[in-house]
Parts: structure tokens; C-alpha cells; sequence
């Protein structure tokens, strides 16, 4: 396997991205916010591809565009189970009620 260096981005703030590609491998695609709103859907073929895209938005940020999966999803049926769970603690009384900065701060020392 061999790696090939393609190029490095500087960007604000000491973010410096390099580009590589492997022999075997698909390169990271780096592309403006403007060429992404034309050509949206090869963008995101790529990313279904396997493709690293890297989305520019002036000087100022860059994105990375990335395929999400149901088990990439924040709220999994674990996570609402375990949120149902949660609620009827509280109705159960047997949260914990913190009304200042001060508890809270007690609270989190004594953890």
C-alpha cells in the first residue's frame, strides 16, 4: 500500500489539512460551498462512494460530508427507551431537584 501526498490546505487559525491518497484508494475531494450547491448530488454519490468531501465555506470553515447510518442517529430506540425511563423517574420523584448556580455547583463537586 502506498500513500500519496496530494497537496496540504492552509487554513485560518493553524488548521492545516493534507490530502492523500492512497494507491487503492479514492482521494479526498475538497470543493467550494458554492460548487457543492451546484453539483449537490455528485457530491453526495461520492460520499456514498466512500469518498472523502471536504466542503470549503470561504476562509472561513470546512465541512466534511459524511454518509450517516441508522446507527450514526442520536436518538436510537436504546437512547428513547432509556429517556422513557428517565421521565418517569422524575415522576417518581426520585430526581434531583438544583434551583441555584450554587447547588448545581455543590452537586457536581460531590460527584
Amino acid at each position: 500500500m502506498s500513500l500519496l501526498l496530494l497537496g496540504v490546505i492552509d487554513y485560518p487559525n493553524s488548521l492545516r489539512i493534507f490530502v492523500y491518497q492512497y494507491v487503492y484508494a479514492m482521494a479526498i475531494i475538497e470543493t467550494t460551498s458554492r460548487q457543492f450547491r451546484e453539483r449537490q448530488k455528485d457530491f453526495f454519490d461520492m460520499a456514498d462512494k466512500g469518498q472523502k468531501v471536504v466542503i470549503k465555506r470561504g476562509n472561513k470553515q470546512a465541512y466534511v460530508l459524511t454518509p450517516v447510518s441508522g446507527d450514526d442517529l442520536y436518538f436510537t430506540s436504546d437512547m428513547i427507551e432509556r429517556i422513557k425511563e428517565s421521565h418517569q423517574q422524575i415522576k417518581d420523584g426520585k430526581g434531583i431537584v438544583l434551583k441555584t448556580n450554587e447547588e448545581l455547583d455543590a452537586y457536581f463537586d460531590s460527584l
